[in-house]
């Protein structure tokens, strides 16, 4: 031993140990001791509560900076929100045109003009596009919905710029060249030829076929008909182009670490100078949508088809609907959450499906309602026979504890949407479209809690009506039908996929 306490020697077989090493092994026992102690009575103490769920809390307070509105030399509106905690920019240019608009019998234009702005624009060709966007380190996508047409960009506040002039390039100097039109002419020929393999697809296809006719755009899926499609041309997307890309018909939204100071003369360079056409701009006004006047099944077979889709509805509402609250609220419900109703029962209690839900359409015209699953082939009629059982059980009074719940689930994710310069953007679309008030968002929670059960009730009855509502049943025909026929729903009509999708490509 050399005199340094807390050593260990070794005699023999045993071990020598010194007083020091004694006294800290005393004591590192006696703390041990304790914390086992300690930690064992937080235990007991924090052990979590499992006869009953959480309580929700409050939902978090959204607090949107201000909304300022301008408007360029050339009167194209500009609104903007400034959000300065990350140093990124989205400009939206939103042009209120989009397949709605699309001419009787040319359904597929809007869709099709949207595609075709970044194949080519100024003078650069569509690679060149991209590589310019790519070099920025930004991203630009152009799109269309039923009812608007909107160019995307998000980028580097650093490089907003560089940008901006492409983004310009795009919306008002598109070429429509006719190679890159051939090219996206056959992209979708191809994928509606995959549609008429895909049940889900085929479903919704039918849905919206049974619903609306066609004759009304509702009634045909955005991408329009292989048919139409093969006879567009560039001048048709350049006619539909000059109609409804016009400074009169738009504006541009922009979110980020970006002040209208800097922003407003930036977008004067590149959007001040675009100019409407002499010609007032022209929209198409959609024929009446009528509710069926009974329920009717449709069956489209798919032979061997492991699961059957299954849609059910009517015509729902437009997003201008003064019951748009309690709608959510009841649609939360029924079908819009994973704890709702059709949910818990096709998947949790019955194992039919994997998922189940249900949902309003809202668009500036009378969208569809449809609550939908894929479901086992064998369970396809018990399947309809829950369906039913709770669009039925949704027409009485709704328990004040579910009531709660489900406006709580919506309270509570609403702030969640508004995360990103991406997503304030996306509600602001929504705001411009159908013409919300400023303090719509900052009410939204408000609106939502005032919901009453009595007013759950009042929309339930007036647009859930399951004895007029069209089925539509995609599967294996020889083993769906009889179980269907035999439960004496309504009137079966067999639909082929030509019906649906008209002739194949």
């Amino acid at each position: 031993m050399t005199g340094h306490e807390g050593t260990t020697g070794h005699e023999g077989a045993g071990t020598k140990t010194t007083k020091g090493s004694v006294a800290t092994l005393v004591l590192a026992m006696t703390v041990a001791t304790v914390l086992t102690v300690v930690t064992g009575a937080q235990t007991q103490a924090q052990t979590p509560d499992r006869a009953r769920p959480p309580q929700s809390g409050p939902p978090p307070t959204l607090r949107l900076p201000p909304l300022q509105k301008r408007q360029l030399s050339n009167g194209l509106p500009v609104w903007i929100v400034e959000v300065h905690a990350v140093p990124v920019a989205q400009v939206n240019l939103v042009v209120m045109s989009g397949s709605a608009d699309d001419p009787p019998r040319r359904f597929g234009l809007a869709n099709l003009t949207a595609s075709m702005l970044q194949q080519g624009a100024g003078s650069r060709s569509a690679l060149q596009v991209a590589d310019a966007i790519d070099y920025l380190g930004a991203d630009l996508t152009a799109g269309s919905g039923m009812d608007s047409s909107v160019l995307r960009l998000h980028v580097p506040v650093a490089r907003l710029d560089a940008a901006l002039p492409i983004m310009a390039d795009v919306a008002l100097r598109p070429s429509f060249p006719k190679d890159e039109l051939d090219r996206l002419r056959q992209e979708r020929l191809t994928s509606i030829l995959q549609a008429r393999d895909d049940p889900p697809t085929i479903a919704s296809a039918a849905f919206g076929r049974v619903l609306y006719g066609t004759t009304h755009r509702y009634g045909t899926p955005a991408v329009g008909s292989a048919e139409v499609i093969k006879t567009f041309t560039a001048d048709d997307l350049k006619s539909f182009y000059t109609a409804v890309y016009r400074p009169d018909n738009a504006a541009i939204i922009a979110v980020g670490d970006i002040t209208s100071d800097r922003l407003l003369p930036q977008l004067e360079t590149s959007f001040g100078t675009w100019k409407a056409p002499a010609a007032s701009k022209t929209s198409q006004t959609l024929p009446p949508a009528q509710q069926p006047t009974a329920r009717e099944i449709y069956l489209i077979d798919k032979p061997g088809a492991p699961q059957s889709q299954i849609r059910i509805g009517g015509i729902g509402v437009a997003r201008s609907t003064p019951d748009y609250f309690p709608l959510q609220v009841l649609n939360t419900i029924l079908g819009g959450s994973f704890s709702s109703r059709l949910n818990n029962n096709l998947r949790e209690v019955h194992g039919y499906a994997y998922g189940a839900g249900s949902g309003f359409d809202m668009r500036a015209g009378t969208g569809p309602f449809a609550a939908s699953a894929g479901v086992q082939t064998d369970k396809t009629s018990e399947s309809l026979v829950e369906f039913f059982n709770e669009l039925n059980g949704i027409l009485k009074p709704i328990p004040p504890d579910e009531l709660a719940r489900a406006k709580n689930y919506v309270a509570l994710r609403f702030p969640g949407t508004f995360e990103t310069t991406g997503d304030m953007s996306r509600r602001l679309e929504e705001m411009l479209l159908f013409h919300l008030p400023d303090d719509y968002f900052s009410k939204y929670v408000q609106n939502i809690q005032a919901v009453t059960a009595a007013d759950v009730q009042r929309v339930a009855q007036k647009y859930i009506l399951p004895t007029r509502f069209a089925v539509v049943v995609v599967g294996d025909r020889k083993t769906i039908e009889p179980g269907i026929r035999a439960l004496n729903l309504g009137p079966v009509k067999v639909l082929t996929i030509d019906e649906v999708f008209g002739p194949k490509p």
